[in-house]
């Protein structure tokens, strides 16, 4: 599915959780689609059952997964407010984190307007 980056700053589990949402954005994962279960993952991704179960837990308690017992856990229906909330939300973390560095602003924002642009997408991505 994606690969973990063991060696990064960012938890596994929040690695997890933000390649799950990306996989779902980018269509590669659509409603009703099942995830792998806790134990396959972690076995897969060579990582504790436990991290990919809070990153399950964390992804379920934003709206992105449903849980059916004895099942599996489900891609839920896409509300574009959940996912683009939880896309913002790590934007927010990733802009307030430069603003702490001494970014300035205007630095900030022509970055964005390269991203877009280099996107190809003009004003929409």
């Amino acid at each position: 599915m994606f690969s973990i980056d063991l060696t990064s700053r960012t938890p596994i589990y929040e690695q997890i959780y933000e390649n799950i949402i990306g996989l779902v954005v980018k269509g590669r994962l659509a409603e009703n689609d099942q995830l792998p279960s806790v134990r396959a993952f972690a076995k897969d991704a060579g990582v504790n059952p436990n991290t990919v179960a809070k990153a399950y837990q964390e992804l379920e308690r934003t709206g992105i997964i449903y849980s059916v017992p004895g099942r599996g856990s489900f891609i839920a229906k896409p509300d574009s407010a959940v996912f683009q909330g939880a896309v913002l939300a790590d934007f927010d973390s990733a802009v307030l984190a430069c603003a702490d560095r001494g970014i300035d602003k205007q630095v900030l924002t022509e970055h964005l307007d390269n991203i877009y642009t280099k996107h190809g997408k003009g004003e929409q991505l």
